[in-house]
């Protein structure tokens, strides 16, 4: 009897419509979580000619993955949320990757990230050039404490005067490391660079103007650099040197002569003593008709020192913050999307898979790609309204007790029927 099969099915559908307010109303304080509706669509046995054979309804559940939580701010700099559309990369135990908005990470034991459902934060390492691929790596917030960064790049640009005295003796010259009393130079500075233990070096930079290159009538300068701990006296010159009388490095820079920009010389490559070459960035530095001056002087690297904190911006870069000042950035977080978020699938944890009805799962810089943006020290609140939900259980609760009624009367038409033979 299709009248009885028709209430049926309403009964179970109001019982699948009540199966996800239930849902939706015990994640209502889940961090990242996205509420699920029921909808319903017909059921019809045949349908032709002039009548129709009805058999009730059918459930599909939806999750709306792509609407947006409230994000709420928080004391904790690893909890962290995203402005817009995209997902956090964490992985499981075994290393299997997965996608969430759960951001509320906090160190481990081991100092990785790891968020309230047991998932580690997955992110690269800074500079590796892989910021728009899948991650490989746990961000880690407490190994980076105490340890060094060998200083391996930096940048110096300055203003040559080009009215400085030329240097014509070669033996006079700083790369030939003579006497105090003989050196001549133009102008010089210092720069600090960090060897592979966290040792500090100071390098004193020489510059000096050598004329022109008859050759290409360029305006040329020698730039030399020596470890100031080889300095035999305050003056400087000569320098204690092994080999003897050579400097950590010497190049030569040559200048147009109608601009005064740097036409060739950069990078000036210094190894630094018991550490790597630092690749001295000096392509901005100029000869003008001015005084001497240094526009930047800035290089890598950290000697050994406590991590005081951590910061995370907003396209995902994780710096470490140390007890002396300096600063390092140590992971890029990418974020990761689907053509159709609300096709994923939905496992524990509140966590998604892709699937061949949500797309292929692509990785970018938070930010960009249509991507959102990382909100630190915040976390997206659950998209469930509980005012919505209840007022959707009332109604449940009414079609559930209407169906039953349906039902019961379809019963008591049997027993009519049946009655009748009697």
């Amino acid at each position: 009897m299709s009248l009885m099969g028709a209430a049926v099915s309403g009964m179970l559908s109001d019982t699948n419509w009540l199966s996800t307010i239930s849902q939706n109303v015990s994640n209502a304080n889940t961090t990242g979580y996205k509420n699920v509706e029921t909808e319903f669509s017909t059921l019809v046995d045949q349908a032709g000619g002039a009548a129709d054979s009805l058999a009730g309804v059918a459930t599909s559940i939806r999750a709306l993955n792509s609407l947006q939580g409230s994000v709420v701010g928080t004391s904790t700099t690893t909890d962290l949320a995203i402005q817009g559309e995209g997902y956090f990369v964490v992985s499981d135990s075994s290393g299997a990757l997965y996608l969430t908005r759960n951001g509320s990470f906090v160190p481990d034991a081991e100092g990785n990230l790891v968020n309230s459902a047991g998932y580690y934060l997955m992110g690269n390492i800074a500079g590796s050039g892989q910021a728009d691929s899948v991650p490989t790596q746990k961000v880690n917030v407490t190994a980076a404490g105490d340890l060094p960064t060998p200083t391996t790049a930096g940048t110096l640009s300055v203003n040559l005067p080009s009215t400085a005295t030329v240097v014509t003796n070669a033996a006079d010259l700083p790369s030939a490391n003579p006497s105090a009393a003989s050196a001549s130079y133009s102008d010089e500075t210092s720069i600090t660079a960090y060897d592979d233990l966290g040792g500090a070096h100071t390098i004193n930079v020489y510059l000096t103007n050598t004329g022109v290159d008859t050759a290409t009538g360029d305006d040329t300068w020698e730039i030399t650099a020596y470890d100031a701990a080889d300095a035999a006296q305050t003056g400087g010159f000569p320098y204690t040197t092994t080999p003897a009388n050579t400097p950590l490095a010497t190049e030569t820079l040559d200048f147009s002569p109608t601009t005064g920009k740097l036409t060739t010389g950069s990078p000036f490559n210094i190894p630094v003593p018991n550490g790597q070459t630092l690749a001295l960035d000096v392509s901005g530095t100029t000869q003008l008709a001015a005084s001497f001056s240094v526009n930047t002087n800035t290089t890598n690297g950290n000697a050994p020192s406590s991590l005081k904190g951590v910061s995370i911006s907003a396209n995902g870069e994780v710096d470490f913050q140390y007890s002396d000042g300096a600063s390092n950035a140590a992971y890029d977080i990418p974020l990761a999307n689907v053509a159709s978020p609300d096709s994923l699938t939905s496992l524990n944890g509140n966590v998604y898979q892709a699937n061949q009805n949500s797309g292929s799962i692509v990785y970018a810089t938070a930010g960009t790609g249509g991507l959102g943006t990382v909100v630190s020290s915040s976390l997206e609140s659950s998209t469930v309204d509980l005012a919505t939900e209840l007022t959707d259980m009332i109604e449940a609760q009414s079609a559930y007790q209407a169906n039953s009624k349906v039902f019961q009367t379809g019963a008591d038409l049997l027993d009519i029927l049946n009655n009748l033979k009697s």
